[in-house]
């Protein structure tokens, strides 16, 4: 072996080292991002991550507008069991000659995104000198928000489950989607001998009524593995449904159709639920929870009260606050900083924006108020991942009006339209919402709001791509650097 042969393999030999050295200290942060069915959790991360690795259009975000970022790349995620978040086929989707919206977040999946930065500081040279630019792993998280909704079974026993969902399944605004169901629960006999293909047809038909809630556009629906049952899709522990129980501390008896829902039931808590909080929940750092609040105020304030109650659920499972080094010894986390983001904000003018944030401050109050008492950095925004829209004011009669315009989900023809203004005070909704929750046909209908808001679906624009740019958004950059912005400092 030559000199020159010796002298470069120890050269890369150092260099490995030093690599290997370094990745056990760079610092990584696990971000999840959630929100129920259609809040646009997809094309949140797929636009995130796009606009990460091309940030021509990332100008909130301090650290790439300063220009410290040098790098950023997809890497493998630390997590060899958990799905990969298939960015490539989303971002297809959306770069596409017809462009579609790409398909909904069904079960977990993670991605990491390495970025290469220049650290600031009074250290900052002397660390950039010795070690050269820092590294962070930023590893997201996609789970559906449905999921969250189990994380309170894990105090209740089947009795108390199966009588608040009875109670649920009976409420006004669930009358129709309910009919079915409650029928078909006539003919059930929690002390008839158990039967398999009983079970499974309770299962279905329990799971049918929670569907149709859902697209009656009420939120508070689960056990959510019902409306997105994963890997889990005809197994025992997603096959039973809730019966009527003894009074409270009894139980079915023994070799009934009761016991076996019971215990489908507690096979469910321990196999599904627990798992997902145990390797996954309770291993964030910092959390992104989207709301459709625009489509929730369409449909009326009973799908706006059923939004704040399942909203107050899934906040309720968090464990706000910092986190310190003892923490972190004992295997513990909390959910340090917290984001919560009214979507589709391109869907009304700007104009709306403030009213859009205002309002769903206003829904989330109490949760919000919570986990910045225990310690957590709390904000709340309008953003659009992908801005499907433009503005343009059109004069009518004498008036002008602030329009948005963008191509019809529906036809995918371009259309101007009006979407009409939001309440300036948040308080009418949150009020409305309360009347509605308490006595859901005494609740106004149609233009319950005294104003002409209406929600419309867009489909997403032709993008071009540029280099050095990704798709356009609004306030996506905002958003990541709340988020993450400390960490690049």
């Amino acid at each position: 072996m030559s000199l020159a042969d010796w002298t470069d393999g120890l050269l890369r030999s150092v260099e490995n080292t030093q690599r290997r050295i370094g990745e056990s200290f760079e610092p990584s942060i696990r971000l999840g991002v959630t929100g129920l069915s259609r809040a646009g959790k997809t094309v949140f991360i797929t636009a995130l991550v796009a606009n990460l690795l091309q940030r021509g259009r990332m100008t909130l975000l301090d650290a790439a507008a300063e220009g410290r970022i040098e790098a950023a790349m997809l890497r493998p995620q630390p997590n060899p069991e958990a799905p990969r978040f298939d960015y490539e086929a989303h971002r297809a989707a959306l770069y596409a000659p017809e462009p579609h919206w790409p398909d909904s977040t069904r079960q977990i999946s993670q991605l990491r995104v390495s970025i290469r930065y220049k650290p600031t500081g009074l250290l900052a040279g002397l660390t950039q000198a010795l070690a050269g630019p820092s590294t962070l792993h930023l590893d997201i998280v996609d789970y559906p928000g449905e999921w969250l909704l189990d994380l309170p079974l894990l105090n209740q026993s089947y009795a108390q489950w199966a009588r608040a969902s009875l109670i649920a399944a009976r409420r006004p605004e669930r009358a129709v989607a309910a009919a079915p169901w409650l029928a078909f629960l006539e003919t059930l006999d929690p002390a008839g001998p158990p039967d398999e293909s009983l079970a499974k047809e309770a299962a279905e038909r329990f799971a049918a009524y929670l569907q149709a809630s859902r697209k009656l556009g009420l939120s508070a629906v689960g056990p959510g593995r019902f409306l997105m049952p994963g890997d889990f899709a005809g197994s025992p522990a997603v096959t039973f449904a809730p019966l009527p129980t003894p009074e409270e501390g009894g139980r079915p008896a023994p070799e009934s159709f009761g016991r076996l829902m019971e215990t489908r039931f507690d096979a469910y808590k321990r196999h599904v639920v627990k798992p997902f909080f145990r390797d996954h929940f309770a291993k964030l750092d910092r959390q992104v929870v989207l709301v459709d609040a625009l489509a929730a105020i369409d449909a009326g304030p009973a799908a706006v009260a059923d939004l704040q109650e399942a909203m107050a659920e899934i906040l309720a499972c968090f464990r706000p606050g910092p986190n310190s080094w003892l923490l972190g010894m004992l295997g513990a986390k909390r959910v340090e900083r917290i984001l919560f983001a009214a979507t589709k904000a391109d869907h009304v003018h700007h104009t709306q924006h403030p009213r859009l944030t205002a309002i769903l401050k206003a829904l989330l109050a109490e949760s919000l108020e919570r986990a910045a008492y225990r310690g957590a950095e709390v904000e709340s925004l309008a953003l659009a991942s992908l801005r499907a829209t433009v503005e343009q004011d059109v004069r009518r009669e004498g008036r002008i009006l602030h329009c948005v315009r963008g191509r019809l989900l529906e036809t995918g023809e371009e259309a101007a339209l009006y979407p009409g203004e939001l309440p300036d005070n948040p308080a009418e909704i949150v009020e409305a919402a309360r009347r509605a929750a308490r006595d859901p046909q005494a609740a106004p209908g149609a233009g319950w709001l005294g104003t002409e808001y209406r929600f419309m679906r867009f489909a997403p624009p032709r993008l071009e791509w540029r280099e050095g740019e990704g798709p356009p958004h609004l306030r996506l950059d905002k958003a990541l650097q709340f988020l993450i912005g400390d960490k690049l400092a």
